[in-house]
Order: structure tokens, then C-alpha cells, then sequence
């Protein structure tokens, strides 16, 4: 086994599938060592998503996030079509069901042309002709949304990754130490229980939730940590598998990061509503009933999340009472949606979202990167990271070759 590459990656999720895309694509002749602590690449926040292609409606024009996902939108849909991964440019259709939202709705109009998309506005009769089973009093459909499977979009990097250049990967491998030196970086793994010693040249981490704590394992300054947030689904009964032919989504709050339960249907032909966004208690706790004290403790001892619940208490409560009230749930969806009832609901498995929050209880809205002479570590890559992979990947080893 080779211990020294020129490139070492952390992390098998779509990111970290798409640097080792772009790296080989690059520099065919160098080396790539792929680390991944799981046995198999997106387990987690790749592979639990609604599986949404975004097109760019909700993020602040000029921003990390409208630009990469804006080519993101482009450049996922242009892979699912070279490589045969199912995919449906279906569009969506954001649905105000009062006032207040309408006025959101216009400003998310705007911010949707300045985002160099092609938004139409609906009125309620538009909605029920396009959708016969959604009401609201206005609504924008935007027709570049679609829909994908993103564990295929990560395995067909992956596979694209290795077809051009040497790549070794590291699979059930934790990574324990990161020491860097004046001409390599060196990193101290465990894998089925045996201790391995790997070199790079340069080390790019796509750690996910787990990106601060290998920033700061580094030593690193890292003034942010991140907070684990669980996002609950369900699968709606069978009946409602063709209830929309677009994704369906409520106007946001944008106040807050996450975007409201939305109706989503989904490669396979069934249809999924969520997600809530509820405080997790580890950076794994999908089960919600397993406890593990250094999770709770790294939460429990961290100011910025207690200033951020406080900032956002009423929302918190709100999104509090999703998780523990099915049927209130099921009003969020009513709003939009009257034929569903409580009994519709069945499990779909939940995802944890990795949001980076200031020691002040700042959420960081957009991308954030942390770096060092030969080292560069994706501190935040908050939704539409999927969507956005591969111009981020773009971005990361165009920083790589200044």
C-alpha cells in the first residue's frame, strides 16, 4: 500500500466525491487517497436528503450559494444525462397561503431573476389548473427544479474519479490525527482496528458534520462549531403518489435556513413530506433514543447554541411541536395540501443537516472555508450543497493550483 499521495481527501459524501472527480480530471498523473469512516460513500447527509436538483430561488443574489448552486443546477443535470442517472427536471411551485407570505413570495420572485432564473407567478386559479390537489391564494413556479437520487450522482463521481487517476480508498477509516509539516501533511488512521500512516501534499477535508472537529484537531483556528439538526420525513401513503406532478414547497421564513415541510416527489414514483428542522442530539442520532454523553456534552457546552434557541425560540417551539405532534405536522401540509390526514404518514428515514454556528449563536448562512499552507477544510457547506457539489469541487482545486 502506497504511503504517500499527492492528494488526500476526507470524506466520501457527494463534496468529497466530486473534489476527487475534479482533482482527477485536473491531474490525471497524481495520486488521491479518499478517507472515508464509513464502509460505503453518502451514508449520511448525502444519501438522507429529499434528493432535490435546487435551481437557485432562496439564496441572496451574488452569494457562494446562488452561484454554485445556480452552475450546480446545470452541471448535476448534465452528468445525470451523460451517465444515465434517473433524474426529472419537474420543476416547483412555491405556494403563499396568506399575506404575509404573498409579500415573501414577491420578494423571492425578484431574488429568483437576479439568480438568472425564469420564475412565473400563479395566481390560486393557475395553482389548481397545474396542480389540481394543491390550494393557495398565489404561487411561483419555477422550472428548473428537478429531482435526482444523489447516492448515484456520488457513486458515478466516485467511478469517474477512478477511471482517470490512481485513487485509493479508505473505507471504514477514522481518521485520529492530523499533523502537518513543512513539505507533506500527515494523518494517523484506524481501520478494522490497525493503526495506518498516510502522507499527502495537500489534504482537503469534506467532513460534514464532523468538519470542526478535524479543524480544530489540525489546530486550526475554528471559531464556529457545528450543530446538528434532524430533519424528519415521511412517506405518504400510496394513494398520494401522483399528487403532484412538481415539487410543491411553502413560502419560507427567511429569518430562518431551512425551507419548510414540502412535498417531494421522488425517484421511485412515491411522494415525501419534510423536513422539520429539530435539534439533534448527536451528530448521528437519527434513531432520537440513543444517547451518547460526549454528543450531549459537546452540545451542552457550547454558548452559541443556546444564544441561537433564544434568538429563534419562537420557531424552535414550532419546529419542536412537528417532531412531537404528527397531526400538527400534518397541518404544515394542509395548508397546501387538505386531503392528507395523520394516518397518510408512514416512516421515511431522517437526515441530520450540519449547520456551522458562530460562538455569538450566528447561523453562517453561506460556505465557509478554512485553510492552512497544505490544507483545505469545507467548514460549512449548508444546503444546496448536493446540488452544488461539483462547482464547490470547481472552486476548492482552482484554490489548489494558485
Amino acid at each position: 500500500m502506497r504511503a504517500h499521495y499527492d492528494f488526500v481527501i476526507i470524506g466520501a459524501g457527494i463534496v468529497g466525491a466530486a473534489v476527487a472527480r475534479e482533482l482527477a480530471l485536473q491531474y490525471p498523473n497524481k495520486t488521491i487517497a479518499l478517507v472515508e469512516k464509513e464502509t460505503q460513500p453518502a451514508q449520511h447527509q448525502t444519501g438522507r436528503n429529499s434528493g432535490v436538483i435546487h435551481a437557485g430561488v432562496y439564496y441572496a443574489p451574488g452569494s457562494l450559494k446562488a452561484r454554485f448552486c445556480r452552475e450546480g443546477l446545470d452541471a448535476t443535470t448534465e452528468l445525470c444525462k451523460k451517465n444515465a442517472i434517473d433524474f426529472e427536471q419537474c420543476g416547483k411551485i412555491v405556494v403563499a397561503t396568506n399575506r404575509q407570505e404573498e409579500a415573501r413570495l414577491a420578494d423571492l420572485f425578484e431574488r429568483c431573476k437576479l439568480n438568472d432564473l425564469d420564475p412565473e407567478m400563479l395566481t390560486a386559479e393557475q395553482i389548481r389548473r397545474k396542480e389540481p390537489n394543491i390550494s393557495g391564494q398565489a404561487g411561483m413556479w419555477v422550472k428548473q427544479t428537478g429531482i435526482t437520487d444523489f447516492k448515484q450522482v456520488t457513486n458515478c463521481l466516485l467511478q469517474e474519479a477512478a477511471a482517470r487517476a490512481n485513487v485509493s480508498f479508505f473505507y471504514a477509516a477514522q481518521v485520529k490525527s492530523i499533523d502537518e509539516n513543512a513539505d507533506h501533511i500527515a494523518l494517523t488512521l484506524t481501520q478494522n482496528g490497525d493503526a495506518i500512516r498516510i502522507k499527502g501534499d495537500y489534504l482537503i477535508s469534506c467532513a460534514g458534520v464532523y468538519a470542526d472537529e478535524l479543524i480544530r484537531q489540525q489546530g486550526l483556528p475554528c471559531d464556529f462549531k457545528i450543530v446538528p439538526f434532524k430533519g424528519e420525513y415521511y412517506r405518504l401513503h400510496k394513494r398520494f403518489d401522483n399528487v403532484s406532478q412538481r415539487l410543491i414547497y411553502p413560502v419560507p421564513d427567511p429569518a430562518m435556513p431551512f425551507l419548510g415541510v414540502h412535498l417531494t416527489k421522488m425517484i421511485g414514483g412515491f411522494t415525501t413530506v419534510g423536513p422539520n428542522a429539530v435539534l439533534a442530539t448527536g451528530r448521528e442520532a437519527y434513531d432520537g433514543v440513543t444517547l451518547k454523553p460526549a454528543e450531549l456534552w459537546r452540545l451542552a457546552s457550547f454558548p452559541g447554541l443556546y444564544k441561537l434557541l433564544w434568538q429563534f425560540k419562537s420557531s424552535v417551539l414550532s419546529e419542536l411541536k412537528t417532531s412531537l405532534s404528527k397531526q400538527y405536522y400534518v397541518e404544515q401540509i394542509q395548508r397546501y395540501c387538505a386531503d392528507v390526514r395523520e394516518k397518510d404518514l408512514y416512516y421515511y428515514r431522517p437526515g441530520i443537516r450540519a449547520q456551522a454556528v458562530s460562538l455569538r449563536g450566528e447561523l453562517l448562512h453561506d460556505f465557509k472555508f478554512i485553510s492552512s499552507s497544505r490544507s483545505l477544510h469545507v467548514g460549512n457547506a449548508p444546503s444546496p450543497a448536493a446540488t452544488s457539489a461539483i462547482p464547490i469541487a470547481k472552486s476548492i482545486v482552482s484554490q489548489l493550483s494558485t
